[in-house]
Formats: structure tokens, sequence, C-alpha cells
């Protein structure tokens, strides 16, 4: 028979036995590494729906900020992200080459550029915030083999964070990197 003494002495570490938990694992990487010419993602996760035939990459976006465009000289151009993808097509190159040497050489020289990533709210919202963060960096890396030192540029994501969309049209504008200002 237990003493009172006794349960007062086991009963606290059974308590931190049973309370104990297995670690989480980390999310799985989405497909997309910094490979700028990468064009045709796998699902890497497969608790992800499956890619939708209508989803169309040419909708994700980099969103560059009005200042940069006019201090660039920049339009409205796009570069584009496939659902459950980070990779930049190769036909954005111009855009980014603009971008590099703006911030390399041109009128913004001195000043830090920062890329936020995010994800459409399909998935998991740990596999989103991964996404998001690897659609930033591939960005960076993508200016950085343009001519822009990768420490002029900052990455963060917002995952899911920020996401509005409801269907395939506003997913497409959640699958985004925002091109910012750091300063």
């Amino acid at each position: 028979m237990l003493t009172s003494r006794t349960f007062k002495l086991l009963f606290p570490a059974a308590l931190v036995i049973a309370c104990g938990s297995d670690p989480k694992e980390p999310p799985a990487s989405p497909t997309g590494g910094t490979d700028v010419g990468s064009v045709n993602p796998t699902p890497v996760d497969s608790t992800l729906p499956a890619d939708d035939p209508n989803d169309d990459p040419r909708k994700g976006q980099i969103n560059i900020s009005e200042e940069i465009k006019r201090a660039c000289g920049l339009s409205d151009a796009e570069a584009y992200f496939a659902y459950n993808s980070a990779n930049v097509r190769p036909q954005d190159d111009a855009v980014l080459k603009k971008l590099a040497t703006c911030f390399a050489s041109g009128p913004l020289k001195d000043r830090t550029m920062q890329l936020v990533g995010h994800a459409d709210p399909r998935g998991d919202e740990e596999y989103n915030m991964v996404l998001g963060g690897r659609r930033a960096e591939n960005v960076r890396a993508a200016l950085a083999a343009r001519g822009l030192p990768k420490n002029r540029v900052k990455t963060s994501s917002r995952g899911e964070l920020d996401a509005t969309g409801t269907d395939e049209a506003s997913y497409a504008q959640d699958r985004r990197v925002d091109v910012l200002l750091a300063d």
C-alpha cells in the first residue's frame, strides 16, 4: 500500500511522464529548390489536395510594390507559381533582371529588398509556411543569378496567413511573393 509520502514523491514523476508527447515532425518541403529553370513540379506531400486540372500556374505572381515599380521603371509584369510549387519560370527573366539591376546599380542601389512568400489556403498550415518561404528564397536565388548580391535581399514567409482565396481565381492571387523595400 502506498503511503502519503510515497504518493507525493511518485505522483509528480508520473504526471511528467504522462504529459510527454512525441516531437512533431517538420513539414515536408515543397517542390522547387533554387533551380530557377525548373518548371515541372511534382507533388511532395500526398496529403495535399490533388492538382486541379483548372489550376493555371500563370495566375500566381510576384507582386512588386508601387514604390519599387516607379523607381525601377517596371510595368505590371508577373512571375508565376503553380499550385504546390515554388519554381520561378525562365520567361520571367526580364522582370527579375530589371529588379536585380535596379537594386544592384540603379536607383535603389543603396536599399535592401524584402521578399515575402505567400501560399493559398489549401494544404497544411505548416506546409504552406514552408512553401511561402521557398517561393521567396527561389526569387532571391533568381535575383542573385542575375547580379543582385544575396545579402541585399531579406526573405520571409506569411504562408497562408493572408490568404483570402475561395476558388481557383482567388487562390491564384494568394500564391505570390511580395517585393518590398526593407528599409
